[in-house]
């Protein structure tokens, strides 16, 4: 089998014979960084057709196309959870959306707390970190990040199929619970995961979440762990217990 060492995003149709015109940022990636020239092979995904391999058909130092020929992993979707966190410092809000890219969120949801630090985001630099950590990964489907929201908007219009797993750190120290949940919650397929600031959540938050008929309030342990920590022991708990990690 023909290798190809670099994976790569594209927002084109993929199938047998198609042709992939490549953006300029693409081009240079290709052959001016990773110097691949015509003849070679890259392998291919856009979330939606499964992971292609294709040849270089064209190369330029702007331009460039590739032509698909086989595909080599089919479309594999990850479960539909959603990770809702509130923005820290710039370098761990990135670490956050990576894991969350890699560890298998559906979607992934900024939400400004009564305690978050930031007020603002890049979305579009979010997603691209989403992009490069499905890249590196071997995923075939790309999380969207989405638009940083007030967390009381998102729970007011709080859809009634989706279960909610609140990580209160006020419940430090006592069991996750998970086991305990009744059976049509067990088995229920929308999920979102929620991890507050640094913070912590406010009174008026907790008290809110607690009486939330979707929530379900669950300690990460016997300590506090950092927002970013957090994010990652949530998603493993949660993966393990309801998620495709079984």
């Amino acid at each position: 089998m023909k290798n190809a060492k670099v994976r790569l995003y594209v927002e084109h149709p993929l199938g047998a014979g198609q042709s992939v015109p490549l953006e300029r940022d693409q081009a240079h990636y290709l052959f001016g960084v990773m110097r691949l020239a015509v003849g070679g092979f890259v392998t291919l995904f856009n979330g939606k057709d499964g992971e292609w391999r294709a040849e270089v058909a064209q190369a330029g130092k702007r331009t460039g196309v590739l032509v698909c020929e086989e595909q080599t992993k089919p479309l594999q979707l990850p479960p539909d959870l959603w990770l809702i966190f509130a923005p820290i410092k710039k370098a761990r809000t990135d670490f956050i959306v990576e894991k969350a890219a890699e560890m298998g969120a559906a979607q992934i949801m900024p939400v400004q707390t009564d305690f978050t630090n930031s007020d603002r985001i890049r979305q579009d630099r979010l997603q691209a970190h989403a992009v490069e950590a499905a890249e590196q990964c071997g995923g075939t489907f790309v999380p969207k990040v989405t638009d940083l929201q007030k967390l009381e908007r998102l729970l007011a219009d709080w859809p009634e199929d989706r279960q909610l797993m609140f990580c209160d750190e006020g419940e430090v120290g006592k069991n996750a619970l998970l086991q305990s949940f009744s059976e049509s919650e067990s088995k229920a397929t929308k999920w979102a995961i929620l991890i507050g600031p640094e913070g912590g959540f406010s009174s008026k938050e907790r008290e809110k979440l607690q009486a939330h008929p979707q929530s379900h309030v669950v300690s990460l342990g016997p300590r506090i762990l950092r927002a970013d920590t957090a994010a990652v022991a949530a998603m493993t708990v949660w993966q393990q217990t309801f998620g495709d990690w079984t």
